[in-house]
Order: structure tokens, then sequence, then C-alpha cells
């Protein structure tokens, strides 16, 4: 057919084996891969007022990433020039040669802008192309072909599921196992995991701190924000390269298809080959909402407390000044005194040593470390000699063995054993805290556990 000819879709799937040219609307696509030889590819789905009801794929080969159309939004306009149309299994689609075909990809939102935000090498305007790009923007702008996905907020998942974030990117990193991860952060609180590492083992296999191997310095660290909950997200890619060109620090960016997971109680996402990335502009009022949220929460005292613990948490425990506001873990970690105290909500996830009969040194005094968490970290704090006495508040070994199985939420049967093996989940707690946070140490003080 002629250089200047578009076919519609309906039209297209009809020329087998032929080449054409075609203006599509992108309904999905695919990030960048290897192919088993030296390029790349990728594949798009592509529908238009003919054929909008179903899609077409297209295959796009190049020898280079940057060769490939590099798609910044679900419902953008392509322009594909002398791509042949081929049928495998009974199914049609377009491939793209990079040897002879040609692309242009276009704002699919109404505008004066008739311009290519992206073009390959053999790419020629033409004098129609305007008109048929405003007459395909008039009809998306009037059809509802191109679904708006939901967001979900990090609070919001509940178990091992794939889904859409809109988060702030704070930190990029590469860990000691040669992974890249990314920091993303919405000013939400994810939900407590319930921990299922036996408390026999801690001393062991200790639950992590942090689902990094390694965290974050403590100049990084400080760059955080101090509530809400911050997500890993593993990129687990072969194109990472390309994946952190498009990665912006401190700025809002959408995520697209991210598995969540859990690991040690700790919640952290992985960003496969399905998964998708895309800039935020700043007045997007996802952005407005999750801003708001986080600077409500920075005002008020109550709203420090984790999201979970409401409307207030358990009454197991006793903090003597009810006077100070409540910190967040993530307060306590960046703070920049050398010592100071602070009032927390928090859960009791782990100890060592795990049998109340150890809890003591030879010399009599209390020696024992705890694992506090709340939505922003984890950190061991220790009730320590007469620290420790004030906290454990008891003097009968099977009393002080109730009330630690009760902190540390050990399931309980009908008939009051603790059943050790089960999953265990920690109710929500204060707790005073004296903390180094230079030297990372912590301390329980003029906290009673009451049982």
């Amino acid at each position: 057919m002629g250089d200047y000819q578009f076919l519609m879709l309906k039209d297209a799937i009809t020329c087998i084996n032929q080449k054409v040219n075609l203006f599509s609307v992108i309904l999905d696509f695919t990030l960048p891969q290897r192919t088993k030889g030296t390029d790349y590819f990728c594949k798009l789905k592509v529908i238009d007022e003919s054929h909008s009801e179903f899609w077409v794929p297209v295959h796009v080969f190049a020898q280079e990433i940057d060769g490939l159309p590099l798609v910044a939004s679900v419902g953008d306009i392509i322009q594909l020039s002398r791509v042949t149309m081929t049928v495998h299994e009974g199914d049609v689609y377009a491939i793209f040669n990079n040897k002879f075909s040609s692309f242009a990809l276009y704002d699919g939102k109404d505008g004066d802008n008739f311009h290519p935000y992206k073009v390959s090498l053999r790419f020629h305007e033409r004098e129609h192309d305007e008109k048929i790009i405003a007459s395909m923007r008039k009809w998306l702008a009037s059809s509802e072909v191109i679904d708006v996905p939901n967001f979900s907020l990090l609070r919001e998942i509940d178990r091992v599921v794939c889904v859409n974030l809109a988060c702030k990117v704070l930190h990029i990193s590469k860990t000691t196992n040669d992974k890249w991860m990314v920091f993303l952060w919405d000013g939400t609180d994810a939900p407590p995991i319930s921990i299922y590492n036996k408390l026999v083992d801690e001393l062991h296999n200790p639950l992590p701190l942090h689902f990094e191997p390694l965290p974050p310095s403590r100049d990084v660290l400080c760059t955080f924000p101090t509530v809400g909950t911050i997500l890993r997200v593993i990129l687990d890619v072969d194109c990472v390269t390309y994946i952190l060109q498009l990665l912006k620090v401190d700025q809002w960016m959408k995520f697209f298809h991210v598995f969540c997971k859990m690991h040690d109680g700790l919640w952290y996402g992985v960003f496969t080959s399905s998964s998708m990335i895309r800039d935020m502009p700043n007045d997007d009022i996802l952005i407005f909402e999750r801003q708001s949220n986080c600077d409500q929460r920075s005002l008020g005292e109550l709203d420090r407390m984790p999201y979970w613990s409401c409307p207030w948490p358990s009454k197991i425990t006793e903090v003597k000044r009810i006077d100070v506001p409540f910190s967040t873990l993530m307060d306590v970690l960046t703070c920049k005194k050398e010592t100071n105290n602070f009032r927390c909500v928090v859960r009791f996830v782990a100890v060592i040593p795990w049998r109340v009969e150890d809890f003591r040194a030879p010399c009599g005094a209390y020696r024992v470390r705890f694992t506090l968490e709340d939505p922003t970290a984890r950190i061991h704090a220790y009730a320590h000699a007469e620290n420790g006495e004030e906290f454990f508040n008891c003097s009968s070994s099977d009393a002080l063995k109730r009330k630690v199985i009760k902190l540390l939420g050990v399931p309980v049967s009908r008939d009051g054993e603790a059943i050790m093996g089960g999953a265990r989940n920690p109710p929500w707690v204060q707790c005073y805290l004296k903390s180094n946070p230079i030297k990372q140490r912590h301390w329980i003080f003029e906290t009673k556990l009451l049982g």
C-alpha cells in the first residue's frame, strides 16, 4: 500500500503478510525486554474507533532500548508505518521491524501540541498527521475506552497482591546481593502482619530490623518522612538501567502492577517485567490527597499514633508521663539530639532471651532485649536493671510469663496454655523510650507491663 495511506484496524487485520500504516491508541504496553539474541523488544496493545472492543497486538523489535516506543502513558497515540500484519494460531498482530518500519508517539490528551514526544529514526511527518491526531483525541475524550486505574494506598494492602501505587520516590540504592531497590512512600501506614517466627529461634535467627540487607546511612535516613510506611521495592527486571533513568528521587510517580509481598513480618514490593512506571504532574489530585493526609498527621498529637492502633492502644502497658506527645519510631531513629525521650505506640514482636526464667543475669539484674515495631521502623530496645524492674512490675514468674505472652501476641488455647508455634499478632501498646539515636541504643523506662 502507499506510504501516505493509513488504514483503520478493522481493515488492517485483513491485510495478512502486507505492510500497512496505522494511527492507533495505546491500550497497554510492556517494559523493554531482551530477546534471546542481542536486540530488545516490547509489546503494545492498540485500538482505534473501528476496533475499540478488541485490541490488536504490536510486537516491536530494536537493536537498542532507545529504538523502542517508550510510551509515556496508556491512552497516548502511536503512528506506525510499514508494519507487517501477521497471523499466528488464529491471532492477528503487527510486527515492527526497525529495518524498514517507523513510529511516532503523541500525547493522547486534547490540546494544540501535535509534535511527537518520541520518534524512530525513519519517521517522517506527513501533511495530514495533525488532522488525524486531532480526530483521535476527540474520539478519546468522548469515549470511555481507556479505563482509569485504581490506585491503592499502602494502608489498603491487606494480603499478597498486585497493586497500582501513587508514591513519592524517597531513595534508590543497590543492595549487597546486587539488586536495585526503590524506597516508596505515600504517607499512610501499611497494616501490621502476623509474626510466624518462633520465639525460641530469635537468638540464632532474629527478626530483621529492615527488609534490605544493610540499612541506609543515617544521613539518608534523616531525609525520610517520619510518619507513614516506607515500602522497599526490588527491581526484578532485565532493563534495570532504563527503569533507573525513569525514576526521579523526591518526585511523585505512578507504579502499575507492583507485587506486594511479606517477609518476616515486613511488607516489600517487587517490580517485574509486567510492571510499569509513569510520571505524575504536580497538580495531580492523587498527590494532593496523599500530601494533605500526611500534613494533617504531622500536626496532630494523636495522628502520629499508628493508624491501626485506633481508637486507642491496649491497656496492658502504662506510661508515667501522658503529657508527652506521641512519636513514631522513625522520629526516634532520626532525632538529632544525642539523648532524648519518646512516647511511642508500638508492637513487641520479639524478645531475647525468650524464656522468662532467663530474663535476669546471674547478678540478679534484668537484661532483656525486645524488638519493637510501628509502621515506620523496627528497633531493638532494652529493659535493663532498675528500668526492667519497673517495666516487668511483677514478682511471680507465672504472672510475668502470662504478661509477656500477652505482650508478644502469643495465641492461647482454651485451657490457657500458650501455643508457642502459632502465628503471633502482638497488640499495640504505649511505651516510653530513652534513646541515643546516634549510637542506635534504646531503653524502655517509665513504663509498666500490667498484663
